[in-house]
């Protein structure tokens, strides 16, 4: 089996894909996070507003360390350049969350979708900005095995 994985993430890497892999993989597991979150929250009685943003901190924190470990690889050496990394990190995330917020509002309040639906259908657009802000943003200082 180990020797089956190995060569698929060998195929995968010499594709280019295996950044996309490792992300769609630990970024299902993110949303997965934050629609569970959010619905918790939600049958615990919080507004979707504010269910909203504790399952965003919450896969946010998630993402952070998946992203970091075992998606980019990236290392930093100092406290300071895991800091600058963090807060990069962060602010691409407010950004999404923004987006995230405002197809929620416009879901929910304009179209009167259901707010699990509503969460669901979001996360789409979610996947895509995430990716792209780690990618050629926050870690794109990832080493090269070239």
């Amino acid at each position: 089996m180990k020797t089956l994985i190995s060569r698929g993430k060998a195929w995968l890497e010499r594709k280019k894909l295996w950044d996309i892999f490792t992300y769609v993989f630990f970024g299902g597991l993110t949303t997965l996070v934050n629609i569970v979150t959010f619905v918790v929250a939600t049958h615990a009685g919080m507004s979707w507003w504010i269910a909203n943003f504790v399952a965003w901190v919450l896969s946010v924190l998630f993402a952070f360390v998946t992203n970091k470990l075992w998606v980019f690889n990236s290392h930093t050496g100092t406290i300071k350049a895991l800091l600058w990394e963090f807060s990069k990190f962060i602010f691409a995330r407010v950004l999404s969350l923004g987006i995230d917020y405002g197809f929620m509002f416009l879901f929910i309040t304009i179209l009167g979708m259901g707010e699990g639906l509503s969460k669901l259908l979001t996360q789409f657009a979610i996947v895509v900005a995430n990716y792209a802000f780690s990618k050629f943003v926050i870690f794109k200082n990832k080493p090269t095995d070239n």
